[in-house]
């Protein structure tokens, strides 16, 4: 199912969040119980159907990673591999974060281990800095991903001259394959700060 056409947008790399969720919730509007509380019950299922699809086309249009999967699939007639690899551009702040989450995780155990009140203090005062090193490692995480949203609402102008959908020249005239190492980096990006998150979590306690 083509969820670019579902919510009447136009296949992009970037799509305004905003806009995208008028349209969901103006197509979403006609499914609602309120307009459907008198069809029968073949109608009803149908509305059902309908919305789930509207629902699961919202979501995965508004989350980049999954917007560029879908893209992918769309334009290139298969979905894309699931490559290991990351992108030697972030290799760098991949090594920072690893080693500050290391390093967080061994604070956290001997925190966990400790009874005494005054290391408990000391305790207390390492932990904030650790939060704050955490802390400066999801800002990095969030200009990159800025930049790199910057990138593709740049990349939707590839999509305006192109032949239309089907033709045979139209995937040789895309960026599909910057698009496939975008959507690789959104998807580390969202790995980094679930993990950056979950250390913060901790140390809140």
């Amino acid at each position: 199912m083509d969820y670019f056409a579902l919510l009447h947008e136009p296949r992009r790399p970037w799509l305004d969040p905003d806009s995208l969720k008028a349209a969901f919730l103006r197509l979403a509007a006609q499914y609602h119980p309120d307009k459907i509380h008198q069809a029968d019950a073949d109608e009803k299922a149908a509305a059902n159907q309908r919305y789930s699809e509207l629902n699961a086309a919202y979501h995965c249009l508004l989350e980049p990673k999954e917007r560029l999967r879908h893209l992918l699939e769309l334009e290139s007639g298969a979905a894309p591999e699931d490559i290991q690899g990351i992108p030697s551009a972030m290799m760098d702040l991949l090594v920072q974060i690893g080693q500050v989450c290391r390093e967080t995780d061994l604070f956290l155990a001997a925190k966990a281990k400790t009874v005494s009140p005054l290391l408990k203090v000391q305790m207390f005062e390492t932990g904030m800095a650790w939060t704050d090193k955490l802390n400066q490692m999801r800002q990095q995480i969030d200009l990159q991903r800025e930049a790199l949203l910057a990138e593709l609402k740049g990349m939707n102008t590839a999509w305006i001259d192109v032949p239309p959908p089907g033709s045979a020249g139209r995937a040789a005239a895309l960026p599909l394959e910057r698009l496939e190492q975008a959507g690789r980096i959104f998807s580390y990006m969202a790995r980094w700060t679930e993990q950056i998150q979950e250390r913060l979590a901790q140390l809140s306690f």
